[in-house]
């Protein structure tokens, strides 16, 4: 009971000294419980969507593994209807019609789907679609020329009753009024909805009167949607078609959503545990620095008959004691953070309802155990160290020697991680393949962490001293000053540095991956894509036929490539089997993509009977030319085709295809199980690419989820992509960045209360206030210019070990962005110089008498 009392004393008596530790733990817990309550209520919120919209039992088409993506959704046909209400046990049958394969244009041509990836939903008006809607305004589609569409699309786009919408669809286009607004009752999942009526959506949809996509059926009172299940696969024959119940349903869509939303949670749980860690380091240094200033104190505890386990345990107490503070305060404070998560989701289409908050008792007792161990960990060493102070530092100024035997072995011990984690970098540099060099990679960057932060006091002294040759001696005797400083405490500077580096050596590292894959793509693109325009639809979608005839239309074009992927089982040589999808393009497309073969002509692979393999797969499986293989297209018969070339696997596109003539595919698919074209490409007339581009986008002007893209514009975008990727993992790390910068506040705060005498002695003897806030503001600039050497070096050995694996793949340009470089440095002198704010404006509001007389 007294190490508790003495405990809780001592902690409310330093709480200011623990506030920004509490900070950093707060913010840490608060990451944690935001992405739990914020992912936890996206899955409540669909979960509740999911059993509104469920049937009793969903009759669809089978489902078939590696089906062609022909543009036009699976059907059943209408004669279905009656067979399944004479089932016993249905009480009745709704036919329904759906597509995630159309878009909605408005009367100006502008596509209305979803701009951040979500699906563009149009389906029938029918009582089980419409259970999680509201007719708001207007009225249900009463004929072909109606159609109701989602409030939030609606209000997004500014269209009203009376506006007209054009559905363009494989089967062709429907021009329709918006005669209804819907607005949903749980959450709009971020889609683009309208509800035509049932003949239109058939015949825009399906492209058939006959046919629907699916059967909702009901159960009579009594009827189990299990013992319906059972009636209705009694009635159809087992494997004719897929039969589900409500509950099934929801499993299955409760399992599609959870395929983007749990890697979205592990994510960025991921970036919560990157910082947790920098907040280790801002633990240990406030705990380290409080047990050093109280090491008088901590010897007259000992001399009047503390023992070693009982000073242990007070530090550890008052760890336990900072846990929970911070991780109460981190609870409530991601609860606000997933609300704020939920508002972003709201203003990029998907509307979720805060009162809908989902905080499952788990997540407060996650939070709070996140925080308290990390916090009790973080202090065991400097309990240990306090626990070893011995009465006689009663009779000594605060501040314990280092042991000199303890830093010998520490320095030992990181070198050795770092040169056996820098040998794992090069094994996975030099790997023969990508699957072997994952696992040196991984092992590699972490024991280099490991390593770098272990031998970082030994480092300290080096690169510290440089730094200040090269910043601090042009501001004389103040500069030397800052620099002794940093260099007094090599641990505290090493421990402080290491966790700014932390975060900055994954943006270096990410940085150089980023910049070599999208300077890999390019010089690609430059050697090997002969063609002038690029041709896809938005959001992965097929070209609908319509709008490829458009493209062959245009004028000032020397040729057009058709280029689909056909889903097919292909059995080589030695008995394998392998489900793949083969590239299917007219033989203009080897102009078009001059892919390099090792082995014969790639133009050869599209002759009659003919097709190429990959040269890994060739490898894999005793593959030579002239091999012949069998192959079964999905939803047609076999053919048996000819081994005319093996490509080469060194390409960043199309890597490890298989091509083959798209006629000779044809041959072998009824037309209406082939796929349409997932890109197409086009070359002009020498000396017309202005007229031809123009020519283009005229004729596709009616299709507006066609993209014409230049070289140029291609190279541009994948460079947007990347950057969109990499601006939003810098923007996670920030807040590692944010808590590392807490260390540097924390450290320096923590700095100048330890040297408040000898502060107040440099006054005495001439030191003015603007001096000694300068010397401060140095001191910290050297040592975040400390953590951007060491992070910066770290991430680039990271980046170039990565990138050495990834040109296996085809990404062979090794590229450092040097302004990224250069903006870190840059960015680290910033950091010390504001992170130094508060701790020098304090250091120059001492009073100078109060100051040389502390003891």
């Amino acid at each position: 009971m007294t190490v508790l009392r003495t405990s809780l004393r001592n902690f409310l008596a330093h709480k200011g000294r623990m506030a920004l530790s509490a900070v950093a733990v707060l913010l840490s817990v608060a990451f944690v419980c935001g992405t739990l309550v914020f992912t936890d209520t996206m899955n409540a919120t669909f979960d509740k969507l999911f059993a509104t919209t469920a049937s009793d039992v969903t009759v669809s088409p089978q489902k078939v593994d590696n089906a062609q993506q022909t543009g036009t959704p699976d059907s059943l046909p209408a004669s279905l209807q009656a067979r399944l209400a004479q089932v016993p046990g249905v009480a009745g049958v709704v036919p329904e019609v759906s597509s995630q394969l159309a878009t909605v244009a408005d009367s100006s041509n502008q596509d209305v789907g979803s701009s951040t990836g979500a699906p563009t939903i149009v389906a029938n008006w029918n009582p089980t679609q419409t259970k999680s809607v509201d007719i708001t305004s207007g009225h249900v589609p009463l004929g072909p020329g109606d159609a109701v569409l989602d409030a939030d699309t609606a209000a997004k786009h500014h269209l009203g009753i009376g506006d007209r919408l054009r559905v363009i669809a494989g089967p062709g286009d429907v021009t329709v009024t918006i005669s209804g607004i819907a607005t949903f009752r749980t959450t709009n999942p971020g889609a683009a909805v309208v509800y035509l009526d049932t003949p239109t959506a058939q015949r825009a949809l399906l492209g058939s009167h006959d046919a629907y996509t699916d059967y909702a059926l009901a159960a009579r009172p009594g009827v189990s949607d299990d013992q319906l299940k059972v009636q209705v696969t009694a009635a159809l024959g087992s494997g004719t078609y897929q039969v589900q119940t409500a509950a099934e349903v929801t499993a299955q869509n409760q399992k599609d959503i959870g395929s983007f939303l749990d890697p979205m949670k592990y994510v960025l749980l991921g970036f919560a545990g990157i910082a947790v860690l920098v907040g280790i380091f801002l633990i240990v240094n406030t705990f380290s620095m409080l047990v050093a200033q109280r090491t008088r104190e901590i010897g007259l505890m000992r001399a009047i008959g503390a023992s070693r386990r009982q000073v242990n345990r007070s530090v550890l107490v008052e760890a336990v004691l900072l846990g929970v503070v911070g991780s109460l305060a981190g609870i409530g404070a991601g609860i606000g953070l997933a609300v704020g998560l939920i508002k972003v989701m709201g203003a990029l289409g998907m509307h979720l309802d805060t009162a809908s908050l989902t905080i499952k008792p788990a997540t407060p007792l996650i939070g709070l155990a996140v925080g308290v161990v990390v916090t009790v960990v973080s202090a065991m060493l400097p309990a240990r160290r306090a626990g070893a102070i011995s009465p006689m530092a009663a009779m000594r100024d605060a501040g314990t020697p280092a042991d000199a035997r303890a830093g010998r072995i520490r320095a030992a011990i990181g070198i050795l991680l770092t040169s056996a984690g820098g040998t794992a970098l090069a094994l996975a540099a030099t790997s023969a393949s990508a699957s072997a060099g994952a696992g040196p990679l991984a092992i590699g960057v972490l024991l280099t962490l490991v390593g770098f932060v272990v031998v970082g006091p030994l480092l300290a002294g080096l690169v510290v001293r440089v730094l200040g040759a090269v910043t601090l001696r042009m501001f004389g005797p103040v500069g030397r000053l800052a620099e002794r400083n940093a260099l007094r405490n090599p641990r505290r500077t090493g421990a402080t540095a290491a966790a700014l580096m932390i975060g900055l050596a994954l943006v270096a590292g990410l940085s150089v991956v980023g910049d070599s894959m999208v300077a890999s793509a390019t010089a690609q693109m430059n050697t090997s894509v002969g063609a002038d325009f690029i041709i896809q639809a938005g959001n992965g979608q097929p070209i609908s036929p319509a709008a490829a005839r458009a493209v062959h239309s245009a004028g000032h074009l020397s040729h057009v490539t058709d280029r689909t992927d056909v889903a097919a089982t292909v059995t080589a040589p030695d008995g394998t089997v392998d489900k793949t999808e083969i590239a299917a393009a007219t033989p203009s497309y080897t102009d078009d993509l001059q892919a390099k073969t090792v082995q014969g002509q790639l133009i050869d692979a599209y002759a009659p009977g003919a097709m190429s393999v990959p040269a890994g797969w060739a490898k894999d499986h005793k593959v030579t030319l002239g091999d012949r293989l069998d192959v079964a297209f999905t939803g047609g018969t076999t053919a048996r085709l000819t081994v005319r070339a093996i490509t080469s696997d060194d390409t960043v596109f199309d890597k490890g295809a298989m091509y083959t003539n798209i006629a000779e595919a044809r041959k072998y698919l009824p037309a209406d199980r082939f796929p349409e074209n997932v890109m197409m490409f086009a070359a002009a007339v020498p000396g017309q690419q202005a007229q031809a581009d123009a020519a283009l986008k005229a004729a596709t002007a009616a299709y507006p989820q066609v993209k014409i893209r230049d070289q140029a514009e291609y190279k541009d975008m994948i460079q947007q992509q990347l950057d969109q990727l990499l601006n939003m993992i810098y923007a996670l790390l920030a807040l590692a960045i944010i808590v590392a910068v807490l260390g540097v506040v924390n450290t320096l705060a923590l700095s100048v209360v330890e040297r408040t005498r000898e502060i107040g002695l440099m006054r005495a003897i001439g030191m003015s206030r603007r001096q000694l806030r300068r010397m401060v503001r140095l001191e910290s600039v050297v040592i975040a210019l400390f953590g951007a050497v060491l992070g910066v070096a770290l991430g680039m050995g990271w980046g170039i070990a990565a990138q050495k694996l990834l040109a296996l793949a085809g990404l062979g340009v090794l590229s450092i962005p040097w302004t990224t470089i250069g903006v870190v440095f840059l960015g680290s002198a910033v950091v010390g110089l504001l992170a130094a704010l508060f701790p020098a404006f304090r250091a120059g509001r001492m009073n100078v008498l109060k100051a040389i007389a502390t003891d």
